[in-house]
């Protein structure tokens, strides 16, 4: 038997399902208590007293089939009623019965009476301390009245009042308790969170013996993706760097030849100096800037007046929602110009596009280039990936890092960039998504 709709109606955070951990047992302890109690106090012991009890009404009823009168009933009885603490009158009979809603002890002793004693027609029962019945006797209705506890036990809901008030006091203990555990958890959980979104966040492990693992286990692996990315830029920096000198020379090499004989070669040059800018970008990677408050509808404003003034044809299509999101501006700007790039680079014209609401931010370009086949989009965002060369025919000499770049700075701020087919434009959408 499969359970996996249960899921749908589960907590998804830890404290929801560590509470239902908790107050499942409890309420399931409860009931079945209820029940067995109900089922021996309520029922059973209210069913014999109330069986007790007719065996002395037996005299009241004899009383009133042996009279002539009813004050000659009454007489009769005299001898009986006082022992027996009855009241007894003869009154009209009411309409219905006279009975709280949850007057449980109460309901059992009216379907014990009607079973044992059927000339017994109405009943009333106001309050814990008295009941009355009345019975339909040759004389006339008769009214009958008694203390409660002789059909039923004194408070019979002390247990129940006991049982709910203890339950829900341990409840809120082991709560606190257990909220006491789970926060070392939480903590690790929103560190984790932070660093996969660029942020570094303070974290020291505590809690049990297995989150002060796990967390130290947390620590060791940031520390080891830092160093790799420190070590990365170091060494692309410095080999990009150290490239520069002899591009230079080179450069004035060539400017003492003959133009027609340099032009290729400066060609060359050029290509290679914009091949050590794109490393340069992809070794910068995210780590410009620290995260701050960014209205991003206004960076991508700037981003595409920035373009237009170039000479791309690129516009902005649409802008949903308002407000700012925790962002490093420097990297954002970068991953949305070489979006930008890419599309007026393979297409005509491009169309950019801002959707901000209360979980996410979603910043679009669309071209209307040839695309990328579907079994193909994954590999473009891998760095230095060139594709079919239909795209890239007369484009220039791509090095293969801007989709890559924008990818990285996506994933550093706990987004992805999500490449598909333009709906306007028919060429690459490219949506670079993140999570607020």
């Amino acid at each position: 038997m499969s359970f996996g709709w249960l899921k749908n109606y589960m907590p998804r955070g830890l404290y929801g399902r560590a509470a239902l951990i908790l107050i499942v047992p409890v309420v399931f302890v409860q009931l079945v208590v209820s029940i067995a109690f109900i089922q021996r106090h309520f029922e059973d012991v209210t069913t014999q007293m109330t069986r007790t009890l007719l065996r002395e009404l037996v005299f009241v009823f004899d009383a009133a089939d042996q009279a002539g009168t009813q004050e000659a009933a009454l007489d009769q009885m005299a001898p009986y009623i006082e022992p027996l603490n009855f009241d007894v009158s003869f009154e009209p009979m009411p309409a219905e019965n006279r009975l709280r809603w949850y007057d449980f002890s109460g309901r059992v002793m009216i379907r014990t009476m009607n079973e044992r004693a059927p000339q017994v027609q109405r009943f009333e029962l106001p309050d814990n301390r008295m009941v009355v019945i009345y019975a339909d006797t040759p004389l006339g209705p008769m009214r009958i009245g008694f203390e409660r506890w002789r059909v039923s036990a004194s408070n019979p809901h002390q247990l129940l009042v006991t049982m709910v008030f203890f339950g829900a006091l341990m409840t809120v203990i082991a709560y606190i308790y257990l909220r006491n555990q789970l926060r070392p958890i939480t903590r690790l959980a929103d560190a984790a969170q932070a660093f996969g979104r660029g942020r570094h966040v303070p974290y020291n492990p505590r809690g049990a013996i297995e989150v002060r693992a796990a967390g130290a286990a947390f620590l060791d692996m940031r520390a080891r993706i830092e160093r790799q990315i420190e070590q990365r830029t170091m060494m692309l920096s410095g080999v990009s760097h150290d490239l520069r000198t002899p591009l230079t020379r080179l450069k004035l090499g060539l400017s003492m030849l003959d133009e027609d004989e340099a032009q290729p070669l400066l060609r060359d040059v050029d290509d290679m100096q914009r091949l050590l800018d794109e490393f340069l970008n992809f070794a910068k990677g995210t780590a410009e800037g620290e995260p701050e408050e960014v209205d991003p509808i206004a960076l991508i404003q700037s981003v595409v007046a920035d373009a237009q003034r170039e000479g791309k044809d690129v516009r902005l299509a649409l802008i949903e929602g308002e407000g700012s999101v925790m962002l490093r501006p420097v990297p954002i700007r970068r991953a949305m110009e070489n979006l930008i790039g890419n599309a007026v680079r393979y297409g005509t014209k491009a169309e950019v596009s801002v959707q901000l609401t209360d979980k996410s931010l979603r910043l679009r370009v669309e071209d209307n280039g040839p695309g990328i086949p579907e079994d193909k989009r994954g590999e473009a965002l891998k760095p230095f990936s060139r594709l079919d060369p239909a795209r890239n025919q007369n484009k220039g000499s791509g090095v293969g890092l801007g989709l890559a770049i924008a990818s990285d700075i996506a994933r550093a701020h706990g987004g992805v960039l999500r490449l598909g087919e333009s709906e306007s434009l028919g060429g690459l959408r490219a949506d670079l998504v993140i999570a607020r």
